[in-house]
C-alpha cells in the first residue's frame, strides 16, 4: 500500500466522534418522536450535516425548514467537536510517520469546517495536511463518485497515487467506483456493518498501530 497521497476521512478515522455524532443525529429524532430504521446511521453518514437535514426532511416529513433541523443538530455537536472529542488511537503516530515521508495528507469529511478545522486544531494534526474538504466546498456528498475524482484532481497526483481511509461502508464503496485504493477502518458505531467493511475495503485496519 505504498502510495504518495493519502486522503482521510475525519469522524471516525482520526477522532473518536461518531459516537457522539450518532448520539446527536437520533437525539433530533427522538426529540421529534421519529421512528427510524435501525440503520439510518449507515445511511445519512455519507451526506453530512447539511445532507442528513435535507434527508429528515423529505424522509420523514419533518414540518421545520432545513436551516431550522441543521441548526437543532448542529448546537448539540458543536461543543462536543470544540471541547470533548479525542483522537483515535495511533493517529499522530501514523500521521506523523507519514509527513516524516514527505506523503501529502488530505482530509475529505461530511462534517462542516465549524467542527473540523477546531477539533483538528485542538488534537494537534491540522498543520499535518496539506488540505482539509467538507463536502461542502464540493457542493455534494460523498455518496457521489465524481467528489473524489475531483479532490486528486485538486491535489495533482494520478488516483493510483491515492488510498482513501473510511469507516463508513457506502462512502468505501463509492470511493472504489471512483477508482480509489480503500482502507477501512473499525468504528465502533459501524459494528453491524463491520463484516461487509472488511469484505469490500482493499484493505481493513482495527487501528493505526497496525500500519506503524
Amino acid at each position: 500500500m505504498e502510495k504518495n497521497t493519502y486522503i482521510f476521512d475525519f469522524d471516525g478515522v482520526l477522532v473518536d466522534s461518531m459516537p457522539y455524532w450518532s448520539a446527536g443525529m437520533l437525539n433530533f429524532l427522538d426529540n421529534h418522536n421519529i421512528k427510524y430504521p435501525d440503520d439510518i446511521i449507515k445511511t445519512i453518514t455519507p451526506l453530512g450535516n447539511p445532507g442528513s437535514a435535507r434527508y429528515f426532511k423529505e424522509t420523514f416529513g419533518i414540518n421545520l425548514e432545513i436551516e431550522e433541523i441543521l441548526k437543532e443538530i448542529e448546537d448539540y455537536f458543536i461543543p462536543k467537536y470544540l471541547y470533548e472529542i479525542p483522537l483515535k488511537p495511533f493517529v499522530y503516530d501514523y500521521l506523523t510517520m507519514l509527513k516524516a515521508k514527505g506523503y501529502s495528507l488530505n482530509v475529505l469529511t461530511a462534517s462542516p469546517h465549524i467542527t473540523v478545522d477546531p477539533c483538528l486544531k485542538r488534537v494537534g494534526i491540522y498543520n499535518l495536511f496539506d488540505n482539509i474538504w467538507s463536502c461542502d466546498d464540493f457542493n455534494t456528498t460523498k455518496a457521489d463518485p465524481d467528489i473524489y475524482v475531483k479532490a486528486v484532481e485538486k491535489i495533482g497526483v494520478d488516483m493510483s497515487q491515492a488510498v482513501f481511509f473510511d469507516d463508513n461502508i457506502n462512502a468505501v464503496k463509492t470511493a472504489i467506483k471512483a477508482g480509489l485504493y480503500t482502507v477501512g477502518v473499525y468504528d465502533s458505531t459501524g459494528e453491524a456493518f463491520n463484516e461487509e467493511l472488511q469484505a469490500v475495503s482493499n484493505k481493513y485496519i482495527e487501528n493505526f498501530g497496525s500500519l506503524l
